[in-house]
């Protein structure tokens, strides 16, 4: 069992920068990957960056590259979410998930754990 607490969230101007943190516990946190996803009011939950268990690899959805930069520590159980750049169309409650894969996982439904989430909201 993986047990996933993000924190980091917060009220911004567009425009500013925000450091999300996912804090896992249970089992090691190298041996998943991990994610973020984000969910706005209305609208389904999209996929926003993934990281493999190694940290070689990253990817990120169209809308975020190189803004955002996924990142993590092992030795701490941590995974970040830096946040650059940041538009309204960014404000959501963000997610971290993780998954027993040794590979980078995009797809929402491959995740086993979740964590309860971290509002995000950006002001224009």
């Amino acid at each position: 069992q993986v047990q996933l607490v993000e924190s980091g969230g917060g009220l911004v101007q567009a425009g500013g920068s925000l450091r999300l943190s996912c804090a896992a516990s249970g089992r090691t946190l190298s041996s998943y990957a991990m994610g973020w996803f984000r969910q706005a009011p209305g609208k389904e939950r999209e996929f926003v960056s993934a990281i493999s268990w190694s940290g070689v690899s990253t990817v990120y959805a169209d809308s975020v590259k190189g803004r955002f930069t996924i990142s993590r520590n092992n030795a701490k159980n941590t995974v970040y979410l830096q946040m650059n750049s940041l538009k309204p169309e960014d404000t959501a409650v963000y997610y971290c998930a993780s998954a027993p894969s040794r590979y980078i996982i995009t797809a929402r439904l491959e995740y086993n754990y979740w964590g309860q989430g971290t509002q995000v909201t950006v002001s224009s």
